[in-house]
């Protein structure tokens, strides 16, 4: 069999596994391996390979590493488990992005302070250094093994494989899962982990049944990674958004609206100012702002196929006449709407209408977080309908657009394309053109190669090129996305009138670059800790008169800076200096002016940083220009 490698194809017997091909390259290769992956399937070292593919050899530097041992740490914490308490019930154990969990019914609950005691257990299992076998074993032989293990929910799961699917099981000493892998070669490997806490968790996902509890951990492959890890976490902490919104009274959130933002009048006039300059911006490239219903009838959702592939996640409403109704949920069906008031021509397009409108989406409870995940939001939306040959064209100048507003922030970003998800709507053929145009777009801009694909992880209407940014702590957020459309237009017959007069069908293309204002928002706060940029901040300069015998020479100053639509406040109280002086700095204020006698009598000002720079004797021209420079330096 023909087996393409990273640089060659080589022919090895039918048989072979991915161990020996890795010891046929080099012995160096074969003493970190970890597993193989095989047309972008996982599989273990040791299974045999059949038939020409793509193989490529994942090493302990590979990043598919860390899911295989982060899945292996969880098979690890399930064998302690069962160790310590033998009545407790295992039900699954995967990786995820930041770690692992594993979720056991436990016949006496178990606390946070039990996690010590499990670690210990874990760590004889890691110094023991068992092999993790893999074996192959029939659908009544895995019945048998968890059977006599009194697995009842493994059980279960086993009975829903189908007869004819292959069933493999790992075992390390006593302990023996049923489970698909891929593992890493022994216990041994594990050089550092923790429990991080316990939570409960519905069995399935499911608040009809019973609720079990779930232990999530870390684990990586040296200490220093782990201390930095939680060293990152605890500052994670410090930077909560939902913490900061509070403390510097921007926004906040109630029960009495789950997911849905109280915005403070800072927080909205923070808002206001992103959304002023996202419109400046997007009216100098050719974009027409719209606003629409907030509510629309069940035929619009039926037409568009967001009634059959969204509904569950749409607030639907029935009216005075009994008819569904349905919050929107996203724009797209508006700007088709708007499109469709008039006959257009070949040379209308592209045609970009964009929206800021609130839509809303029924989350649940337990999925919101913060201004991350919220129930109602505002998109920085557009939908941009071109003709097939400007795809490419369009495509450039939005991820222009996205570049120019991530260098204003400062925070690098990577592209990531989505291709066809099993849900997808449409003709294959149609995708695959899709998806052709926008790789053709991605070689051209970060060069053949350069960017992730994500695999089926695209919208059911069409592909996408995701915006992932990374902030200061390293965490990436998803925070833009571009989508082509060919399914919409066909479903709502649009149509241009083109050149020689015939109809053509537009493209119709979804792009937000910030994702959403509130989610932005939140990524932005902890990025910058709430230490916003000056053009940013709801309170660029706060004026602190030193006693009241400053307090008129402060409202003289306080009302120029207004005058300059520089966003001031004055602080009036009887605090001490150095108290008015911490409070500003507790804000997170870029500017200070502190203004006592002998600034009064001069017409001078002291002006003070929010990081501790001091600069006194200015005249009030001389701040204000550095202010000014300042704020306007940081805008596009």
């Amino acid at each position: 069999m023909k087996i393409q490698l990273r640089d060659e194809i080589r022919e090895f017997e039918r048989g072979t596994t991915t161990a020996e091909i890795a010891a046929s390259i080099s012995e160096g290769l074969s003493r970190v391996a970890v597993c193989g992956k095989v047309n972008d399937e996982l599989i273990d070292l040791n299974l045999p390979i059949e038939e020409d593919c793509k193989l490529e050899i994942i090493t302990t530097k590979s990043p598919e590493y860390q899911e295989v041992l982060r899945h292996s740490c969880a098979h690890v914490l399930a064998q302690a488990v069962k160790t310590l308490y033998p009545n407790a019930k295992c039900w699954v154990g995967p990786a995820t992005k930041d770690g692992f969990y594993y979720d056991f019914d436990f016949k006496t609950p178990i606390t946070n302070e039990d996690l010590s005691v499990i670690e210990n257990e874990m760590n004889k299992i890691i110094k023991a250094n068992f092999d993790i076998v893999r074996k192959e074993v029939s659908k009544d032989e895995a019945l048998i093994i968890m059977k006599k293990a009194k697995e009842s929910y493994k059980v279960e799961l086993i009975e829903a494989i189908p007869n004819d699917e292959k069933i493999t099981t790992y075992t390390q000493g006593e302990y023996t899962e049923v489970c698909r892998g891929p593992h890493i070669k022994s216990t041994g490997m594990i050089k550092a982990f923790k429990l991080t806490k316990i939570s409960g968790a519905y069995l399935k996902g499911d608040s009809k049944n019973k609720m079990l509890t779930r232990i999530y951990g870390v684990v990586f492959d040296k200490k220093s990674e782990m201390d930095e890890y939680f060293k990152n976490l605890e500052e994670a902490m410090k930077r909560d958004h939902r913490k900061l919104g509070r403390e510097l009274e921007l926004f906040f959130f109630d029960e009495t609206a789950p997911g849905m933002a109280y915005w403070l009048p800072k927080g909205f006039t923070m808002l206001n100012t992103l959304i002023d300059f996202w419109r400046a911006l997007h009216k100098k490239q050719g974009y027409q702002e719209f606003t629409a219903p907030q509510v629309n009838s069940s035929v619009l959702w039926r037409t568009s196929g967001h009634w059959d592939h969204y509904k569950e996640d749409m607030f639907v409403l029935t009216d005075a006449d009994g008819n569904e109704q349905a919050l929107k949920p996203m724009s797209c069906p508006n700007s088709i709407k708007i499109y469709q008031t008039k006959v257009r021509s070949y040379k209308d397009l592209p045609l970009r209408f964009n929206d800021i409108d609130v839509i809303h989406r029924n989350e649940k409870s337990g999925q919101l977080n913060g201004l991350f995940r919220v129930r109602m939001f505002r998109q920085d939306d557009s939908h941009n309908f071109v003709r097939a040959d400007q795809i490419g064209s369009e495509i450039k100048q939005i991820l222009d657009i996205a570049k120019q507003i991530y260098n204003v922030f400062g925070i690098p970003y990577e592209l990531t394309l989505s291709t066809r998800p099993n849900d997808f709507m449409g003709e294959i053929e149609t995708w695959n053109q899709a998806e052709s145009e926008l790789k053709d777009v991605l070689n051209g801009i970060c060069g053949e190669g350069k960017y992730r694909i994500n695999e089926g992880d695209g919208a059911f209407y069409g592909p996408k090129i995701d915006i992932k940014m990374k902030d200061c702590l390293g965490r990436e957020w998803q925070t833009g996305t571009i989508q082509v459309d060919f399914q919409l237009p066909e479903r709502f017959d649009l149509t241009y009138v083109d050149s020689d007069g015939s109809k053509k069908r537009p493209i119709m293309i979804h792009r937000a670059i910030l994702g959403s204002f509130e989610r932005f928002i939140g990524i932005i706060t902890e990025h910058f800790a709430g230490a916003f940029p000056a053009w940013l901040s709801p309170v660029q300069v706060k004026v602190i008169p030193v006693s009241e015998k400053s307090n008129e020479y402060a409202k003289e100053i306080a009302d120029k800076l207004d005058a300059q639509n520089i966003r001031v406040e004055t602080d009036n109280s009887n605090e001490r200096i150095g108290y008015k002086i911490r409070t500003a700095q507790l804000e997170k204020v870029p500017y200070m002016m502190i203004l006592g006698e002998a600034e009064a009598t001069e017409g001078k000002v002291s002006l003070r940083k929010r990081n501790g720079e001091e600069i006194k004797d200015l005249s009030y021209n001389e701040a204000l220009s550095m202010i000014k420079k300042d704020i306007d330096e940081k805008q596009v």
